[in-house]
C-alpha cells in the first residue's frame, strides 16, 4: 500500500504555519500511513526524493525567503512538479521576499491566506483530494471514501480555530498506521 507524502517547504518565520501543517496529517480521518516532510533548518540537505515523490507539495512564502525554500520550489520545477504556493497575506516582506515572490508569480500564480485556520482548510482539502485521486492505491474501503469525501466538504463549509500554542510538529515526521498491517510499527500516541 502507497504512503502519502506531504512536503512543506516553508521558512523558520513561518514556525506557526510548519506545527499547523505538520499536525495536519493526523486529521484526516482515514487510516493511511504518512510521510510529512518538512524544509530542513539553515542549510541542511534538501530531500530530492521526498520532492519528487510528494503527492502533495506546498511551499509556504511569509516575510522573508530563506534557504532552501527557493532551491525546493526550483527543484520541484526542474522535475516537473508543481507545488502549491501559499502566500501568507497582510505580511511585510523583506526585499529578497518580494523578490520571490515576483519570480514565482511568473511561474504559477500565488494562493493568498490569511490565518492558520485558512492555510489549515487550504491544505487538508489538498490532502484529501490527493488521497481520493489515489484512493485505489491507497487500499481505501467505500466507507473510507465516503468518510473521506464529507470531510473534505465540511472543511469548505465549517472553518475551525486552530491551536496557534501547539508545539512539536513543526519537524519531518512519518504517521504509521495501527490497522493497515503493511504500516504497523509506530508507537500510539494518546493526547
Amino acid at each position: 500500500m502507497k504512503q502519502v507524502v506531504f512536503y512543506v517547504s516553508a521558512a523558520a518565520d513561518l514556525e506557526v504555519e510548519r506545527e499547523i501543517l505538520g499536525r495536519a496529517a493526523s486529521e484526516v480521518p482515514v487510516d493511511v500511513g504518512w510521510r510529512v516532510v518538512q524544509s530542513p533548518p539553515g542549510n541542511g540537505p534538501v530531500d530530492l526524493e521526498a520532492i519528487a515523490s510528494a503527492d502533495v507539495h506546498v511551499v509556504l512564502m511569509g516575510g522573508d525567503i530563506r534557504a532552501p525554500v527557493g532551491l525546493e520550489w526550483q527543484a520541484a520545477h526542474q522535475m516537473g512538479r508543481h507545488p502549491v504556493a501559499l502566500l501568507k497575506d497582510r505580511t511585510m516582506r523583506t526585499p529578497a521576499g518580494q523578490d520571490f515572490v515576483k519570480l514565482v508569480q511568473q511561474v504559477q500564480p500565488w494562493e493568498r491566506f490569511l490565518d492558520g485556520a485558512d492555510l489549515r482548510r487550504r491544505v487538508l482539502t489538498r490532502l484529501a483530494d490527493a488521497i481520493l485521486d489515489d484512493a485505489a492505491a491507497y487500499v481505501l474501503s467505500p466507507d473510507e471514501i465516503a468518510t473521506l469525501v464529507t470531510w473534505r466538504d465540511q472543511l469548505a463549509a465549517s472553518p475551525q480555530a486552530v491551536d496557534d500554542e501547539i508545539r512539536g510538529a513543526g519537524d519531518s515526521s512519518v504517521l504509521l498506521s495501527l490497522q493497515r498491517p503493511d504500516l504497523r510499527g509506530g508507537v500510539a500516541l494518546k493526547g
